[in-house]
């Protein structure tokens, strides 16, 4: 599905004021924020993280005793690029006053205790593509101020210990995480967005407590072994991703403490079933995406979401559509109208399918049916 973490302006979530009818973020690569060959993805991320403060010309020329760069790497504007260099460890002489830190696509397998020494201005760190397995408890323990941490794609076996308090985004997805302890993220008040999908763990897999003490925005834990909604995450959420995994079945209680949810997806996964209710918890959602599953009808209850606007339902195995699946028969329940519905790719005849059906869409173009292959 996708996703929506534009890391050019350096934030995780998109504005929620209005949905967006695009698919939920799928991240394709660490500097999925636009860097390109002169830095310029950099150079934003550097004026969203001043508020817009101008480059003076002084800081393009090193002054005298300015620590010198390391070697094979390239530094301008507190960054220093030291990616696909074939690095096997951090490299020394990393000047103090480096904002952002990119190491990805090395094969770095290990961080010491004082690789990060001296860097307390840090403030985005890349580790993304590298052998990592090891990293000392105290590695992160100088960087006071950073807020933005990838480090997927590793070998890690577990979330590493005492990240930074100061942390508002992680990325490690694609590791080898199969269990995330109690108090995992514990003090962590500042953490607005996780990505950890791709990592083979399942819904035992999250001890009690996990999640304790944090108030994210957005949580993704796609691709991985799950087999029904964790009952335990951030009830603060505004985006849940469960795409691609093996979720089953959506039962009463499952969405009850989610009740900020705005976008949640639970596409590519084997869904036969959600029981009558299980929405009503989710008053304020406005995109729901449940495609590529295994649903024969339209949930229950869409008619009484009273500001749902898009609703993804393609490749599932719906033969029938009835006038009052998605538009309420009482006079101003919704709020809003669609502005998606996707139906495509279902057994479902759209020559048969009332046109009162969609009385509470705001364009017939938004409806979308056809392609249907057995």
């Amino acid at each position: 599905m996708m996703s929506h973490c534009s890391l050019a302006l350096l934030l995780c979530v998109a504005s929620l004021s209005l949905p967006s009818q695009a698919l939920p973020f799928e991240q394709k690569g660490f500097w999925d924020f636009g860097m390109d060959g002169d830095g310029g993805g950099m150079t934003m991320m550097m004026r969203d993280e001043e508020e817009g403060s101008a480059v003076i010309e002084e800081e393009l020329t090193p002054s005298p005793g300015f620590p010198t760069c390391p070697f094979g790497c390239q530094c301008r504007l507190r960054v220093v690029q030291c990616s696909d260099l074939g690095l096997v460890e951090v490299p020394k002489s990393i000047p103090t006053d480096t904002k952002l830190l990119d190491l990805q696509n090395n094969r770095i397998t290990e961080i010491k205790e004082n690789d990060f020494k001296g860097l307390s201005n840090l403030y985005a760190l890349s580790l993304v593509h590298n052998k990592l397995s090891k990293i000392h408890p105290r590695a992160f323990a100088p960087l006071r101020h950073l807020q933005k941490l990838y480090i997927s794609h590793n070998l890690l076996p577990s979330v590493p210990k005492n990240l930074p308090p100061s942390l508002v985004e992680l990325r490690i997805h694609d590791n080898r995480i199969k269990k995330v302890a109690e108090g995992a993220f514990s003090g962590l008040g500042s953490m607005n967005c996780i990505e950890m999908g791709e990592n083979p763990i399942q819904n035992s897999g999250f001890e009690p407590g996990a999640f304790k003490g944090l108030k994210l925005n957005y949580l993704r834990i796609s691709d991985a072994k799950l087999t029904g909604i964790p009952k335990d995450l951030p009830d603060s959420l505004h985006e849940l991703h469960l795409d691609r995994n093996q979720i089953q079945a959506i039962e009463l209680e499952d969405l009850s403490r989610y009740k900020n949810l705005i976008r949640l997806g639970l596409g590519y996964n084997k869904i036969r079933m959600i029981e009558n209710g299980s929405l009503s918890y989710l008053p304020r959602l406005r995109e729901l995406h449940l495609d590529n599953n295994l649903l024969t009808r339209v949930p229950k209850g869409l008619p009484d979401m009273k500001f749902l606007q898009i609703v993804y339902l393609h490749e599932n195995s719906i033969s029938t559509v009835d006038v009052d699946d998605f538009c309420s028969r009482r006079f101003a329940t919704k709020r809003t109208f669609y502005n998606g519905i996707s139906l495509y790719g279902n057994p479902v005849n759209y020559w048969e399918v009332q046109p009162a059906t969609f009385r509470c869409v705001l364009d017939r173009l938004a409806i979308q049916f056809g392609n249907y292959r057995k």
